[in-house]
Formats: structure tokens, C-alpha cells, sequence
């Protein structure tokens, strides 16, 4: 006897082969999405030589597209609704092709932010859109679960082959090839998906409200840039400020919902507890995750001294540890309740955390991969099921809307973790650097060997004797410190991630019905 989720949906109707087909198809721009978040680390260098940005142009064009994929999913999903999934996704695939050679045959810094900028507006309609459309095209519990799992595994599918492909192009090309080798992939997307792809709508949606829109929009882009400030500077006026203002906007939105006959997201959807707790450890799974990876990626380049080729490289074994722990979860989910599979996942993953305590020691680049492996097998079920009870418990007309509410949960989560995390890492080798700079050392460069890692190895190669040597070893030994005590903070709130499942998400979720194998 096994366990099953299929209970009172036993009577579901099965995908046939175009659903299949159609969702080999919807993981195309999900390969991009996340090829373009890390290809294009790769080429800051070609093309900061070629386009000579200021540090504040090159900070935008690195930022800018995350700044408006996040602050347009909310906008994007509900349209998506309203207008039709299959049409908002061909559309953003059009605008994500047209702004890929836009950004390729950029000749200003300007130009190139621009770009980058209609890339993620146009980003923002693919993954609300993908999602919804598998919550509609898999009705069935057990086929959708396996076909999030696919959708979220090419999302690190792209993570890890970004490296090799963006490595490939630009020994061989220039820098805006990593761009253009967006454009065959949506060509394609455009081609098949009109014959692939069955088109879905609310068929009582009513107009999309421009303001709650507007608002959504600066709301969020506010409480991120103030966010991403924290982790950058630290806590100051110029950071609170965004926030407190995007938090009031955001408080007026919601009000604003609750008041429209057409609201551009239904908060009512948070009545059901399961699709409540699920964007809670939804939201917890990514902070730690996005916090340590920003933190494993510093310290693969600046403590060991590999390339962000090499860097790559080496995580993209956890990338597959998270492919295979995405296809996994359905399988578990037919033997264990879902709560059970995301609170053993995040015990794993807090397990994998516990090994990054050990980063110091003389093994720390088999410390890194091995954990960042096992932490990888563990969050990904999380993801995969948080992400099918949020579009699960929603209405089919409204999937759109739910799934922009599981993408932007994820990019908050994910900017929280960063700042948080950034922000210790920044506090503890600050206090470890204070009096290790050697003396003669210029201010202006002490102070900088004193702010980032990146700035002591940086001042260091301009040393002679043995001071240069004693700078770096005491940042480094001062940064792998930091990112030790990360590590703890990691496992902690993965665990307490894996309480919140196990005390609200098992209550929430129906049981599963013993079946015969």
C-alpha cells in the first residue's frame, strides 16, 4: 500500500500529448529567464571596456532588469488573465526578442539600460504566464505537480548552462552575443506555440485598472531598491525611506483592491490557509537561498581566486542537485503529504547550510560544492510544491493572478535575503578589518580595503612584500568568517521554515487516500 494525493480529483481529466509537448515548449523562455541573469556577469567586463559605463550606469544596467521583472509580475499575471496566457507569453517573447538585439547592438551605456529594461518587463510576462498556463493545462494534482517540477527545473537549467554558453560566446564572439542567443529560442516559442499552446482567460475578467498597476509597480521598486541599498551600504536614510514609502504605497494598494469590483489582484485568495502558508515558506526558502548564493559566488571569485567562468562551473552541480530535487518532489508527493516532503526538504537544505559552517577549513571548495548540493536536493521540493499549492489553491481563472503572487513572493524573499545577509557578512568584516590594514597604506585605499573584500584585494595588488600578502589573508580569513556564521543563520531559518510547514501546511492540505500499487 502506498500513499496518493489524488483524492476527490481522481476524475480529472489527463494530459494527452499536445499538454506534454506544450509544456517542453513553456520551459523555453524559463531557460532563458534564468540564462540572462547569469550570463551577463560574465560579460561586465567586455562590455565595460567597450561601452566605458560610470559606476552608476554599470550598477543600472546590472540592476535594472530584476528591478522590473519584479516590480511588473503582479501586472503581468493579472493581464495575463484578462487578456489570455498564450497571448501575453508570445507577446513577451516578441519583446524579449526585440530587446535582446536591442541590448546586443547597444553602442551607449545608456542605450544598453534601456534594453535591459524592456528585457525585464518583457521577463515579467513569462513566468506568470508559463505558470498559469500549466495550472490550466494539467488539471490532474499528481500530472501538474510533475510539470512544475519541469518548469522550475529549467529554471536552473539555465542557471547552470548560462556559464558554459555565456564562456563559449564571448571567447569566441563579443559581448552581445550572450544577448542574441535569446532570439533563435523565441523565434521558436513564436513559431509552435500558436499550434502547441491552448489559449486560457477569465472569461468574466474586467478591466485592467491602470492605477493599481502604477502602484504595484513603484510599490515594489521602491521596497526592493531600498532593500538592495541595505545589502550595498548599509542602513541609512537613503534606504528606509524608498522602503517606508513603498510599504505606504503598497498598504494604499491593497486598500484600493478591497474597494475595486475588478482588483488587479484578489486578496481573498489569502483566505485559504494552504495558499497563505505556502507563500510564507515560499518566502523564507528563497531568502536563505538567494542570500547564500550572491555569498558562495564572492567567495569562489575572491577567496579562492577563480574566474566567474570557473565559478560557474563549480555551482553547477548544486544547479543540478536542484533539477533533480524538482523532479523528485512528485514521486514523494504519491508516499508523503506534501507538508511532510517540504519539511524534510528544508531540513536537508539546513543540513546543507550546517556543512557551510565548515567553509574555513582546508577542504572549503569541497565544503562548498557538497553543501551547496545537499541544500539544493532539499529546496527544491519546497519550491516545487509551495509554488503547486499557491497556483492549486487559486481558482482557475485566477492563476494568473496567483502565480504572480509565488514570482514576486520569490523576488522579495530573495532581495530580504540578500539584504540581510549582505548586511551581516558587511558588519562582521568591517569589524574584523578595522585595525588590519598595514600602516602606509594611502586613506582613500584603507578605507576601501575596509568596506568590501573585493576592495582589500583590489588595494593589495598594489602592495609590495609581505604587507600585500597580510591584507588578503586577513580579508579573506575575515570574509569566510562572516559568511560561517551566514551559514548558521541560514540552517536556523530553515529550519523554522520547516516548523511553519510542518504546523500550518499539514493542517491546510487534504489528506492523502491509500491506493493500491
Amino acid at each position: 500500500m502506498t500513499h496518493s494525493t489524488e483524492t476527490a480529483t481522481a476524475d480529472s481529466p489527463r494530459a494527452g500529448r499536445r499538454e506534454w509537448i506544450g509544456l517542453a515548449v513553456i520551459a523555453l523562455p524559463c531557460l532563458l529567464y534564468s540564462m540572462d541573469l547569469t550570463v551577463l556577469n560574465l560579460a561586465v567586463p567586455h562590455l565595460s571596456a567597450d561601452l566605458k559605463p560610470t559606476s552608476s550606469q554599470l550598477l543600472w544596467i546590472v540592476d535594472i532588469y530584476g528591478f522590473l521583472v519584479a516590480g511588473s509580475l503582479i501586472t503581468m499575471g493579472t493581464l495575463g488573465d484578462r487578456i489570455g496566457r498564450r497571448k501575453l507569453l508570445l507577446i513577451g517573447a516578441a519583446a524579449f526578442g526585440i530587446a535582446s538585439v536591442l541590448a546586443a547592438f547597444a553602442t551607449t551605456p545608456n542605450q544598453l539600460i534601456a534594453a535591459r529594461a524592456l528585457l525585464g518587463i518583457a521577463a515579467a510576462t513569462l513566468a506568470p504566464s508559463t505558470l498559469s498556463l500549466i495550472r490550466n493545462m494539467f488539471l490532474d494534482p499528481q500530472e501538474r505537480t510533475v510539470a512544475i517540477g519541469v518548469w522550475i527545473a529549467s529554471f536552473s537549467a539555465g542557471g547552470a548552462i548560462g556559464p558554459l554558453v555565456g564562456g563559449l560566446l564571448l571567447t569566441q564572439f563579443w559581448w552581445g552575443s550572450v544577448f542574441l542567443a535569446n532570439v533563435p529560442v523565441m523565434i521558436l516559442l513564436l513559431a509552435v506555440g500558436p499550434w502547441l499552446l491552448p489559449e486560457y482567460k477569465d472569461p468574466n475578467a474586467g478591466r485592467l485598472d491602470l492605477v493599481s498597476a502604477a502602484m504595484s509597480l513603484v510599490a515594489v521598486l521602491a521596497v526592493i531598491f531600498g532593500i538592495k541599498r541595505i545589502a550595498e551600504h548599509g542602513i541609512g536614510a537613503l534606504a528606509w525611506a524608498p522602503i517606508a514609502a513603498g510599504i505606504l504605497i503598497g498598504v494604499l494598494f491593497v486598500a484600493r483592491q478591497k474597494r475595486l469590483a475588478d482588483p488587479l489582484i484578489d486578496f481573498r485568495l489569502f483566505r485559504s490557509p494552504a495558499f497563505s502558508a505556502a507563500v510564507a515558506v515560499n518566502v523564507l526558502g528563497f531568502s536563505v537561498a538567494f542570500g547564500s548564493f550572491l555569498l558562495i559566488a564572492q567567495y569562489l571569485q575572491l577567496v579562492l581566486g577563480m574566474t566567474p567562468l570557473e565559478a560557474g562551473l563549480w555551482t553547477a552541480p548544486s544547479a543540478f542537485g536542484f533539477i533533480a530535487g524538482s523532479m523528485i518532489a512528485p514521486r514523494l508527493t504519491r508516499a508523503f503529504r506534501p507538508a511532510y516532503v517540504m519539511t524534510g526538504g528544508l531540513l536537508t537544505s539546513a543540513a546543507g547550510f550546517a556543512l557551510l559552517t565548515q567553509i574555513g577549513g582546508p577542504h572549503g571548495l569541497a565544503v562548498v560544492v557538497v553543501g551547496y548540493v545537499i541544500l539544493s536536493l532539499g529546496m527544491a521540493p519546497v519550491v516545487t510544491l509551495t509554488t503547486d499549492l499557491i497556483v492549486g489553491a487559486a481558482p482557475p481563472e485566477k492563476a494568473g493572478s496567483a502565480s504572480a503572487i509565488s514570482e514576486t513572493g520569490a523576488e522579495f524573499g530573495g532581495a530580504v535575503g540578500i539584504a540581510v545577509l549582505g548586511s551581516i557578512v558587511t558588519a562582521i568584516y568591517r569589524s574584523a578589518m578595522a585595525t588590519a590594514v598595514p600602516a602606509g597604506v594611502p586613506a582613500a585605499a584603507a578605507d576601501a580595503a575596509r568596506d568590501t573584500l573585493g576592495g582589500a584585494v583590489a588595494v593589495a595588488s598594489g602592495l609590495a612584500g609581505p604587507a600585500a600578502g597580510e591584507l588578503i589573508g586577513t580579508a579573506r580569513m575575515a570574509f569566510t568568517g562572516a559568511l560561517e556564521l551566514t551559514a548558521l543563520i541560514s540552517a536556523c531559518v530553515s529550519v523554522a521554515a520547516a516548523l511553519v510547514a510542518l504546523a500550518l501546511l499539514a493542517r491546510a492540505e487534504p489528506a492523502p487516500v491509500e491506493a493500491e500499487t
